[in-house]
């Protein structure tokens, strides 16, 4: 075998092994953050949703990703990743508790302010 085709392959495989465990990395770094901050309850309104759609080519299935931001007292906004179930259940202009860990949603709960009927 060639001495250029056994460096190229190993460069390939040096490069799939340093994406791996890139990805690896960066995910337990957002988990130990995340397990590291305090669990905050905060009051806040739900001011924006999203969605986020990947996958999905050929015969493979697509997947969405659900974000609801949330607007603080002091004017400050944190975007949180929801289940499907939370993400449909959250309207804009929802006012309540949320309870959040870093970037993990954890609950929000909902106030019920009486609206003027006319």
């Amino acid at each position: 075998m060639p001495v250029f085709f056994r460096l190229f392959i190993g460069a390939i495989f040096l490069v799939v092994i340093s994406v791996f465990a890139y990805v690896i990395i960066k995910g337990l770094r957002i988990w130990l953050s995340n397990n590291a901050s305090e669990l905050e309850i905060r009051m806040g309104t739900a001011v924006a949703k999203r969605t986020e759609v990947w996958g999905g080519s050929g015969d493979s299935r697509a997947n969405t990703d659900y974000f609801v931001t949330f607007e603080f007292e002091d004017f400050s906004r944190k975007e949180l990743q929801v289940s499907g179930q939370k993400y449909g259940t959250i309207v804009e202009g929802d006012r309540g508790e949320l309870l959040f860990q870093g970037t993990r949603f954890k609950a929000f709960d909902r106030s019920i302010a009486e609206r003027g009927m006319n």
